[in-house]
């Protein structure tokens, strides 16, 4: 299993990147540290699996993690639907890709489209909420089938 992040921020220079696996280093000034990569490189390598880290500044920055799917160590997933509207409804300035491939089949959702789409209604208007609600649990559903 592979899920790759990726987004377009300020990135990292090769300092920061090498010492952002470290659970007690963060660039955060609020809190002292930042567990969400060493968790998540930790949780990559107790399946059998690893992090990449890619990043440069100005460009922004890449998280790959592999996992090995049939690991007994393997974290489950979640709900991946629920996990996508709280980040879509939750942010509607930023866009998101999501694409999700099981077998042969496989779900796209891209909010830049949906924007177009829209016309200047916000994602997170509440008969929005409930038609992207829909889109992507059929997409995920769609992929079980």
């Amino acid at each position: 299993m592979r899920i790759e992040i990726v987004d377009d921020g300020s990135g990292m220079d090769e300092e920061i990147v090498q010492q952002a696996l470290d659970p007690f280093f963060t660039t955060k000034t609020v809190r002292r540290v930042g567990l969400g990569l060493p968790l998540f490189a930790e949780a990559c390598r107790m399946s059998d699996g690893e992090l990449r880290l890619e990043s440069r500044p100005g460009k922004g920055t890449t998280v790959k993690a592999i996992f090995q799917h049939s690991h007994l160590d393997r974290k489950p997933l979640g709900n991946i639907g629920d996990t996508l509207m709280a980040l879509i409804v939750g942010h509607p300035e930023v866009d998101f890709f999501y694409g999700h491939r099981r077998d042969e089949k496989f779900f796209s959702l891209d909010t830049r489209e949906i924007k177009s789409d829209l016309e200047g209604v916000p994602l997170n208007a509440p008969p929005v909420v409930l038609a992207l609600r829909r889109l992507i649990f059929s997409g995920l559903e769609d992929l079980e089938h």
